[in-house]
């Protein structure tokens, strides 16, 4: 059975996720700036948490799976931010998933606004939005490691009780 604290905790995960998710569409929808590709599905594992949160905290049935799938969608999301982070820094090359345009290089602003234009899905190497000078996609690698410590730390404790 998870503890009270671990509940409060869990509940937090859970506010957090849907705070990022506010976060991420205010970005997208009122500050007008295109999310890539990869920037899309780095908001699944926070969808996926709320959704499993929410149940496991609503029919107390299946903790240790619902802990472990929680646990898996923020492993998933700390690979693919740390992928996405090194696609920004060219330390990888886009894979299929972000190089839908096929452009080589580096794109001009002429060309970077004309692609937010036509509404085409832009580079993953583009970042057009950064907070205390990192990449969201950064903060997000940070955000999805310490988060994927959280959920160890409940299971560890789980399997104690």
């Amino acid at each position: 059975m998870i503890s009270k604290n671990d509940k409060i905790v869990l509940n937090g995960v859970l506010i957090f996720s849907i705070l990022t998710l506010i976060i991420a569409y205010f970005i997208q929808y009122v500050l007008e700036h295109k999310p890539c590709n990869l920037c899309l599905i780095e908001r699944y594992p926070y969808i996926g948490a709320i959704i499993l949160i929410s149940f496991l905290l609503m029919i107390n049935k299946f903790e240790t799976t619902f802990l472990y799938l929680i646990l898996s969608l923020f492993v998933f999301g700390a690979v693919i931010s740390a992928y996405h982070v090194g696609i920004e820094q060219e330390i990888f090359t886009e894979s299929f998933v972000c190089d839908l345009n096929n452009n080589e290089g580096s794109l001009s602003k002429e060309e970077l606004l004309q692609q937010l234009e036509k509404k085409t899905p832009i580079s993953c190497k583009i970042v057009t939005f950064r907070v205390l000078g990192l990449s969201l996609a950064t903060i997000n690698t940070i955000i999805s490691l310490i988060i994927t410590g959280i959920m160890v730390k409940i299971l560890n404790r789980y399997g104690k009780n």
